[in-house]
């Protein structure tokens, strides 16, 4: 059985989750601040060694968006507002949970989740320089240096198109550009509000899970392929991701 851990941080291994006492290990912004890249692999193989104790292979971490300011909710779990820094450091975090061969992580929010008000409905109108210098900066350093298991989509909407149904980030910037081939998933329930994510759209953009899985999701999935909007290899590029991740971490 393969267990998936759904946690916001670091500190997220703890008896609520697991039913048994874990290390709380300290905020990403904290380790940043250390600008220790050799402590920041060392802390996360502990991590990821833990995470092998508890039959863990999944983290839905580390968080690499910026801090645009003091006052956004999430900064904790936010490296910096420097995107060189937050690559780098999130790049040896994941070498570090992944060198246990059974473990793998989650970069998020992919992108421009930078404020915690409206996020879901927020529209982030930003020139493609600054998205490539700024905010996709530190999440091209983490792809190309250590090769993530799994990247998570955003809630918001970027220059008009919701994070997760957007083909040129998913597979246009990240897989076709970086070279990434592990799996994409969104965040969670991005396809319930009326103005969110459309589920056919997600696997036609290379968003190949939708999290958790929500109830009118493989129906909307469904009507599009009849419809002709959404292709049998879309489908198929999608499930073949999934299985590939289940293959890897399932040893």
């Amino acid at each position: 059985k393969i267990r998936i851990l759904d946690t916001d941080g670091p500190a997220g291994v703890n008896s609520s989750t697991l039913g048994a006492f874990g290390t709380g290990f300290c905020s990403e912004v904290v380790l940043a601040q250390t600008w220790n890249v050799d402590l920041a692999k060392e802390y996360a193989e502990a991590m990821g060694l833990e995470f092998a104790d508890f039959h863990i292979v999944g983290w839905y971490a580390p968080s690499m968006n910026m801090h645009r300011s003091a006052f956004a909710g999430r900064d904790f779990e936010y490296y910096s507002e420097d995107p060189f820094l937050s690559g780098v450091l999130a790049a040896a975090v994941t070498r570090g949970v992944q060198s246990n061969g059974n473990s793998g992580v989650t970069i998020k929010h992919f992108a421009c989740n930078n404020q915690e008000d409206n996020r879901m409905g927020v529209d982030a109108c930003v020139s493609e320089r600054a998205l490539r210098e700024i905010y996709f900066r530190g999440f091209e350093i983490a792809v190309k240096k250590s090769a993530p298991v799994s990247i998570m989509t955003s809630y918001n909407l970027i220059n008009g198109v919701h994070a997760a149904n957007s083909r040129d980030l998913c597979t246009v910037v990240v897989r076709e550009e970086w070279g990434f081939e592990g799996t994409i998933m969104s965040d969670w329930n991005t396809t319930v509000p009326e103005d969110g994510s459309e589920p056919w759209k997600c696997a036609a953009a290379g968003n190949d899970i939708i999290m958790p899985g929500n109830t009118n999701d493989d129906a909307d999935i469904r009507d599009a392929y009849e419809k002709g909007l959404l292709s049998e290899r879309e489908i198929r590029s999608c499930a073949g991701r999934i299985i590939a991740m289940i293959d890897k971490l399932a040893k």
